[in-house]
């Protein structure tokens, strides 16, 4: 990884740091549909998480829709992503759903979760392996 801050492991941080997808059409009742583990720190958690839930907004995006309308359908379609381990210091989607449906999304690295996903990393030294 890089030198990015976000990185950077903290040590009076609490382990455990987790984020749970979860399906807000409700396929999944209360379970999460996955949970992502391996963040080294809560800013890394909490980058993903809202990166994840910009990214399921936008997709619940049509062109003309108004920003109700954006968050109706994400709550009937997207996936909400909830930090877990990290107490109140926790990003929340709560807190900017309805700046997120109001602005659409200018610069694409604002949805792109996939980019720090800690998943890769363990894709990346299995590669180095084989």
């Amino acid at each position: 990884m890089s030198d990015d801050p976000i990185f950077r492991p903290n040590p009076f941080l609490q382990t455990g740091l987790s984020v749970r997808i979860m399906d807000l059409s409700g396929a999944n009742g209360s379970e999460p549909v996955e949970t992502v583990t391996g963040f080294r720190t809560l800013e890394h958690a909490n980058a993903f998480a809202r990166r994840y839930v910009r990214d399921s907004l936008e997709r619940s995006r049509t062109a003309g829709m108004t920003p109700d309308e954006v968050i109706a359908s994400w709550f009937a379609f997207g996936e909400d992503a909830e930090v877990q381990g990290a107490g109140e210091q926790a990003w929340a989607s709560a807190t900017e759903l309805a700046d997120f449906a109001a602005q659409p999304v200018r610069d694409a690295e604002d949805r792109n979760w996939r980019a720090l996903d800690p998943r890769r990393d363990e894709e990346d030294g299995e590669e180095e392996e084989a």
